[in-house]
């Protein structure tokens, strides 16, 4: 009888995480995209191990700003931008969508750059690949629903298993890779403009602002309630600890042969993938091809999606996957103008893609602070947030995570002036 209820109690959980699996998963595996994969191969290929240690506290970081956003939509019932217009005014709203409108665009333009990049490595034209993949990207959201696409990009996620067996061919020194990640850093980085600007874009592409809104908007559209908030926690641990790995083993595996062979100066995540062919083998070359076409295609996706649900819960008007495009017609035109003028980016002659990818996770890194701010203030709102407000350690994470990025920010200008 008791064995019963046991296995009932179990089947009962594993029913609820089930059920609300999704947003957190996808949210964070998806911050793995085209930049994120140019950032890590580079830090791997510049810096070998040494940056490694970076990857513990942006897990922690990570973990917890996610599950504050999670959180947040669960008992609230509304997306980020949509509270930060309710609470702190119009004005403060329309700043931030602007500036993370900016910081977006471009890192959509990144993606499709990823998608371009995979298929050139078996030489299929840019201009051809981009615009059958924004059809593709549109197709699926403007005719999809939300249940459907979630499948697809639960899927997708599934398949950044590849970067960890691409680290895993290219036989890393593994003990190295240990140590650098539990080993403190050397302080003199710090004076350094490209250390500064890779940590940085590192912390940016890891905990990208655009996550906060997609994540809140997702939990609300999904409808999960205060009372699947712990299944809801679980996805988004899983989800992050999963994206974490990946990005370690990324760093791994252009250490372990790029960096080893003294290729410092790799310009595109398809470069680091073309190096890997003679160092790490065929199948690494491929499953990193692969996996760079994948994760560029599934956040093509995700971002204007984040992009158009932040303005327009920002702006008050509708919004939502579920709803078809006549019943939300700013959310739907909005995410077509952004596909659009993304993928059109990259047929412009001699476009600087490769500036613009680094300096759009350097861009994320720089705004985050800002989105946590409102992210904190209103998860300390006792009347918002009732009694799921932030613990003590929730605060001291948070608030340290913002300090953190400030002061890097400032030391980073500081840095480029001296031209350290």
């Amino acid at each position: 009888m008791v064995r019963a209820l046991f296995r009932r109690g179990w089947t009962a959980r594993l029913a609820m995480v089930l059920a609300v699996i999704g947003p957190g998963f996808i949210t964070a595996n998806v911050d793995n995209d085209a930049g994120g994969i140019a950032t890590y191969s580079i830090a791997g290929a510049q810096f070998g191990y040494s940056l490694l240690w970076l990857m513990i506290p942006i897990t922690v970081a990570l973990v917890i700003i996610q599950e504050m956003s999670s959180r947040m939509g669960a008992v609230t019932g509304k997306g980020l931008s949509d509270l930060i217009r309710e609470e702190f005014g119009f004005r403060a709203t329309f700043l931030l969508m602007a500036a993370l409108f900016a910081t977006n665009f471009f890192n959509i333009v990144s993606e499709f750059a990823g998608v371009a990049s995979s298929f050139e490595l078996f030489g299929v034209s840019k201009f051809v690949v981009v615009p059958l993949a924004a059809l593709v990207v549109w197709g699926l959201v403007v005719h999809g629903t939300y249940n459907s696409i979630e499948k697809i990009f639960l899927s997708a996620s599934a398949f950044y298993v590849a970067y960890v067996v691409s680290g895993v061919l290219a036989h890393p020194d593994w003990k190295a890779a240990a140590l650098s990640t539990l080993t403190r850093p050397e302080s003199v980085g710090f004076r350094n403009y490209s250390y500064l600007s890779m940590v940085i874009a590192m912390v940016g592409t890891t905990i990208a602002p655009w996550m906060q809104f997609y994540l809140q908007a997702s939990v609300v559209e999904k409808g999960v309630t205060a009372r699947q908030y712990k299944a809801l926690r679980l996805d988004v641990i899983i989800g992050c600890l999963f994206a974490a790995i990946v990005a370690w083993f990324i760093v791994v595996a252009c250490a372990a042969t790029l960096h080893t062979s003294g290729i410092y100066d790799i310009k595109t995540a398809s470069q680091a993938a073309q190096a890997l062919r003679p160092l790490a083998g065929e199948y690494a070359y491929l499953l990193f091809a692969a996996g760079l076409f994948n994760a560029s295609l599934f956040a093509a996706c995700i971002l204007p999606i984040s992009t158009a649900y932040a303005v327009c819960e920002g702006l008050g008007l509708e919004s939502g996957l579920d709803k078809r495009f006549h019943e939300a017609p700013a959310f739907y035109w909005l995410y077509t103008l952004l596909i659009v003028f993304g993928a059109g980016v990259l047929l412009i002659p001699r476009f600087p893609l490769f500036r613009v990818m680094v300096l759009s996770q350097v861009a994320n890194g720089m705004l985050l602070p800002f989105v946590l701010i409102f992210v904190l203030l209103l998860m300390n709102d006792r009347e918002l947030m009732g009694r799921y407000t932030n613990s003590r350690w929730y605060n001291v994470v948070s608030w340290i995570t913002v300090g953190v990025m400030m002061a890097l920010t400032i030391a980073m200008v500081i840095a480029q002036v001296k031209g350290g």
